[in-house]
């Protein structure tokens, strides 16, 4: 795929990506506001952040300026047939100035805006209105419409309050309150949500862009390629290797995809793989992409915020042992497609010089100094500069990677654009979160889903995943978040799951909505790069990532498999009896194992997995005990059907 392709694809499916390209005067000027944003960041990075309400506002005030200079109010007026590149229409350049206005309007009164204490003059109230309609403009442009309609439901709830149905009523908000509450308080479009986007999230994109610039995007890749590159089937699993690394430096399950899966998926599809597994393959594991440690998607970073008390080391920590079940359970199925269909591997001549690929491990360094400082208990802001700076340093080392100066504008400009549309989600999310706190609708719902399930937990687990799945339909994965942590995770607390465990339940789902059909982004980015059927890729890559269909509803039922609680014993056989189960589990989902299946022997191989899973000694012993009944089945028959062909022969 070209360059250009590639940008269309992105466009099409992550709204994130349908940016102008803008040159002359307005071009320098979007580049400028582009470069100030992440100056602005890494200096109250590096010297300590403002007061909150300054440090969140003058984040608004970048964001929304750049969204409106960068991102049209439709997506066809993206090209000029005439002029080749849209330039800025006037309407946006004044909302760009507005949007720069409104959000300076707090670092500009700020004295005065605290000595008031709420009593809100007249400009207050329309800077507030423009607030709220502005950051729902934004993020209808870049982050797309789902997540504005729920956003605008939930300020339409807090004002409609006394005509809402049963337990939904409540006393309603004035207009006044609403602006107040949320624009002038840390409760709404400034509360914690941007608070995060503000800090952690910004450098941890603003070091992805660096790691991008010095060639490390490529060097996953080729490292993929010497490691599972001669493997059965090694196209696909050179995509499942390279994307969890790609998760690293993209907080996007779409720009994964595209990125990783134009350079993957031509080289499933020539080895025989069809386009919709290829597909599949390629969206399944950009999407895990994000739930892989050490840097998880940005939603991560708002749940150390959520939660309190707990570090983002912590997070990662719990996160690991999911993580890599859900990578297994993918290369497991990859494996046991390609012995089935009979596909070979790489030839030497397909591959990357392997002394070469080698010779550029140094370039890894930045990701390990990253796990370094997050396990010596170096503060997040802290561990990402330092990561910036280890990835410039690593660059220099050698003259191809080398960062020139407009290399370094090219970084700082790339992560802010990547975190406009964090911002923008994050602003809007921050509203729902002030409706919720307001009007009690959090607490509201979750009893209610503890009631509609009579206060059965798996019941509680299955309603908030299909919740977390809805949701996260069209939403970037930090909205659904916030939305499920505030409405979803509280009911699973109430039934005395871990505020961890519950929390990163909600998380996951949030994410493989992107390979959920019926609106799987990420699967249809797959088939744009595939030529497949959409629907079919969703399908397949759902297929392909059962486990984070599964895993969930196992570290909440058993938060061992979180490291929660366990020692060094339990945890190895945690993982012993997990690996095991995602073998069973990918053999009864692709019907193979030493040789096809029959439908019986798939269904008992996907129970032994479930019970292998399962922390817990009697499932573990039965599920071990019907898993290698199941092997040695398999191994007998093949003996047998072996000795049948040499006979024949």
């Amino acid at each position: 795929m070209t360059d250009e392709q590639t940008q269309e694809l992105m466009a099409k499916f992550d709204p994130e990506a349908g940016h102008r390209r803008l040159t002359g005067i307005i071009g320098w000027i979007a580049l400028a506001g582009l470069v100030g944003f992440s100056v602005f960041q890494l200096y109250t990075a590096i010297f300590g952040v403002f007061t909150a309400q300054l440090q969140r506002s003058i984040h608004l005030a970048f964001a929304l300026g750049l969204i409106f200079l960068l991102f049209p109010a439709s997506k066809k007026k993206l090209r000029n047939k005439t002029k080749g590149r849209f330039q800025v229409a006037w309407y946006d350049g004044l909302l760009a100035i507005i949007g720069v206005y409104v959000g300076m309007y707090w670092p500009l009164n700020f004295e005065e805006l605290v000595f008031r204490v709420g009593r809100l003059t007249t400009l207050d109230l329309i800077v507030g209105f423009l607030a709220i309609v502005l950051v729902l403009e934004a993020t209808r442009r870049v982050v797309g419409l789902p997540i504005t309609i729920i956003t605008s439901i939930f300020l339409l709830y807090a004002y409609l309050g006394p005509y809402m149905p049963g337990f939904l009523q409540h006393r309603g908000l004035s207009i006044d309150r609403i602006i107040r509450s949320m624009y002038y308080t840390t409760e709404g479009i400034l509360g914690t949500p941007l608070g995060v986007s503000s800090t952690f999230i910004f450098l941890f994109l603003l070091f992805g862009a660096f790691l991008v610039k010095t060639g490390v995007g490529q060097y996953f890749n080729d490292l993929a390629l010497v490691i599972a590159g001669k493997r059965v089937g090694g196209p696909a699993k050179v995509a499942i290797f390279s994307s969890a690394l790609q998760g690293t430096i993209s907080g996007s399950s779409v720009a994964n995809v595209v990125t990783s899966g134009s350079f993957t998926i031509p080289m499933m599809k020539r080895l025989g793989y069809r386009k919709e597994f290829a597909g599949g393959v390629e969206a399944a594991a950009s999407t895990g992409g994000q739930l892989m440690p050490p840097i998880m998607g940005a939603a991560a970073f708002l749940m150390v915020e959520f939660i309190g008390g707990i570090t983002y080391w912590e997070i990662a920590k719990a996160a690991t042992i999911p993580a890599l079940l859900y990578f297994t359970g993918i290369w497991i199925m990859t494996h046991f497609e390609a012995k089935r269909i009979g596909l070979r591997g790489l030839t030497e001549d397909e591959m990357p010089n392997r002394k070469a690929v080698l010779a550029r491990i140094y370039l890894l360094f930045p990701i390990v100094a990253v796990i370094f400082f997050l396990m010596s208990g170096t503060s997040v802001t802290r561990a990402a500069l330092y990561a910036i700076l280890s990835a410039i340093i690593v660059g220099a080392i050698n003259k191809e990677t080398r960062m020139g100066i407009g290399d370094f504008i090219d970084a700082l400009a790339n992560g802010a654009r990547t975190a406009l549309g964090v911002a923008a989600a994050t602003a809007a999310a921050g509203m729902i979160v002030g409706v919720v706190t307001l009007t009690g609708l959090g607490l509201k719902l979750a009893n209610s889903l503890v009631s509609l399930s009579g206060e059965n937990l798996l019941l509680t687990l299955f309603f908030t995943m299909i919740a977390s799945l809805i949701l996260g339909m069209g939403s970037p994965t930090t909205a659904n978040y916030v939305i499920t942590s505030t409405i979803a995770a509280p009911a699973l607390i109430v039934l005395s799951v871990p505020e961890l465990s519950a929390h990163m339940f909600v998380f996951y789902f949030g994410i493989v909505a992107d390979i959920t059909p019926p609106v799987a982004l990420a699967a249809f980015a797959a088939a744009g790069v595939s030529g497949g059927e959409p629907l079919k890729t969703g399908v397949q890559s759902a297929k392909l990532a059962i486990a984070a269909f599964i895993i969930p509803y196992i570290f909440v039922l058993s938060p061992e498999l979180m490291m929660i609680d366990t020692t060094w014993q339990s945890l190895l056989w945690v993982l012993f009896t997990s690996l095991t189960g995602m073998i069973s589990i990918g053999a009864g989902m692709i019907g193979y194992w030493y040789r096809r299946t029959h439908i019986v022997e798939r269904i008992a191989a996907v129970a032994a997995g479930v019970m292998l899973i399962y922390p817990e000694g009697s499932t573990d012993l039965f599920g071990l005990g019907l898993f290698i009944a199941l092997l040695t089945l398999q191994f007998i028959i093949k003996q047998d059907d072996q000795k049948k062909e040499v006979a024949n022969a």
